[in-house]
């Protein structure tokens, strides 16, 4: 009577957090399908007001197929407007968080950015040993880009990498189905 059970059904793939830290980087096809699960996710969850704001490899799970399943929905919040709480994980974290200016669905596109980042060089782009450090690279948000990256790849991951929610890539104009539209995702089939 006084234990609450949740059940999720069996994603045999296991965490991507692990499966990257054993590959330590994905190929960019790899990185993109990934990139468009989570998009997919945060449209829907968007659709019913909720901000996620805990986006990491840790809480992403594979299924048999391959496909991403997000879980861990602690920090997770309906949001009419915007809400002031701070929580999420420090390398993850938006620059409208850490500034405590209120923060949206903005702030799970930012994370978008992040993690597409992380499954293509196998870190996050504001890594450092010291938290406040990594708070100041975010907000300075100067991110340093291998030369690897292709052109597309890259436009993806610098609009969404815009320190000012309102002008950073899921909060324009078309919202998140600018995210769907970006040309990186061209190949990518929404539909199925």
């Amino acid at each position: 009577d006084d234990e609450i059970y949740m059940l999720l059904e069996l994603a045999l793939g296991g965490e991507l957090f692990s499966v990257l830290h054993e590959q330590r980087k994905f190929p960019e096809a790899q990185s993109k399908f990934y990139a468009a699960c989570v998009c997919s996710a945060f449209c829907y969850l968007h659709d019913k007001r909720i901000v996620y704001r805990d986006l990491k490899p840790e809480n992403l799970l594979l299924d048999a197929q391959g496909y991403l399943k997000v879980v861990d929905f602690g920090f997770a919040k309906e949001v009419r407007a915007k809400t002031w709480t701070l929580c999420g994980t420090p390398e993850y974290l938006a620059p409208e968080i850490i500034l405590n200016k209120g923060h949206a669905f903005g702030a799970d596109w930012w994370c978008v950015g992040i993690l597409t980042y992380e499954c293509l060089t196998g870190t996050t782009p504001f890594v450092s040993n010291d938290p406040m450090e990594g708070y100041r690279k975010i907000i300075k948000c100067r991110v340093p880009w291998p030369a690897n990256f292709s052109a597309n790849a890259k436009d993806f991951m610098d609009k969404l990498s815009v320190v000012d929610p309102a002008r950073r890539l899921g909060c324009l104009k078309n919202g998140p189905a600018g995210v769907k539209e970006h040309p990186w995702f061209n190949d990518v089939n929404w539909k199925v």
